[in-house]
């Protein structure tokens, strides 16, 4: 097939391209690093012949999304809209990766009937995006598969995230943490490649427009990573929980992957002690 990927040399681009290319698939490959701004439809508009675009390259720091609200929007827009034009001129499928969603949960665990909810810029603007990819799949006919990924961890992540941060302190011997209570559904990159793969080469014929979540339908709580990744060191750490607390903060989050399940055959296979042990080793 003919794909083209946004944001490729992001952290979950850089895993799936891997993938499609030793699968032998023709892969037209759009970012910044390679000089191409998709938010630009000059850039872009004389792509051909296209099958899947799968839509990665977006703004996601949340704390910039306060700082620079003008340009979250306009990127995170005007990428999405621009890939379901190309979508819609190709007669190409398109996946497009949302976020969390639901804010503080309504009830455990989360399926993709809960009430959404933006919460920061970042997240308003997966909203905003979300609906654009509801008309264009209403108006145009174009398929669109959206995937709510949980928290996504793997080797190659930002240094700023929780589990590369937990790793690097732990490799010092020290570990500080503000609020060790949270629990998360953590999900490895390379689950989540694998769901972009059921979603291009299993037919399914239930509906042209689908949200799946991705997540394990399990949560473990920062205190849980920070125990397992001590186990698979092999020096003493030292920790320390400061016990500041977030405002506003989530508790608990577990995804509901049933559907997923049912529609795609697709589950996680790496557990959370397996993948933090590829990360370390």
């Amino acid at each position: 097939m003919r794909i083209l990927i946004t944001g490729f040399s992001g952290f979950i681009g850089s895993y799936l391209t891997k993938k499609l290319q030793e699968l032998q698939h023709e892969l037209i490959l759009c970012d910044l690093s390679n000089g191409i701004n998709i938010c630009n439809w000059d850039e872009i508009k004389e792509i051909k012949n296209l099958d899947f675009v799968v839509h990665l390259a977006n703004l996601s720091y949340v704390p910039a999304s306060y700082q620079e609200p003008k340009k979250f929007y306009e990127v995170n827009y005007l990428g999405t809209l621009n890939m379901l034009e190309l979508c819609r001129l190709n007669n190409a499928k398109l996946i497009y990766f949302s976020s969390y969603m639901y804010g503080h949960p309504q009830y455990q665990p989360i399926d993709e009937q809960h009430p959404i909810q933006a919460y920061n810029p970042y997240s308003q603007t997966k909203v905003i995006c979300e609906s654009l990819c509801e008309g264009y799949n209403r108006d145009f006919m174009v398929p669109v598969t959206i995937f709510r990924p949980f928290n996504i961890y793997g080797k190659g992540q930002n240094s700023d995230f929780l589990i590369p941060t937990i790793i690097n302190q732990a490799k010092s011997g020290k570990i500080i943490i503000k609020d060790d209570r949270p629990k998360r559904d953590y999900i490895h990159v390379n689950d989540i490649v694998e769901a972009v793969s059921s979603a291009m080469f299993i037919k399914n014929e239930s509906s042209n427009y689908q949200i799946f979540n991705l997540g394990t339908g399990k949560s473990n709580s920062v205190k849980d990573v920070i125990d397992k990744v001590c186990q698979l060191y092999n020096h003493t750490v030292e920790y320390q929980c400061t016990n500041e607390t977030r405002q506003n903060e989530v508790l608990d989050t577990i995804a509901d992957i049933s559907k997923i399940k049912n529609n795609l055959g697709w589950e996680p296979k790496i557990s959370l002690f397996e993948g933090l042990k590829s990360m370390i080793d």
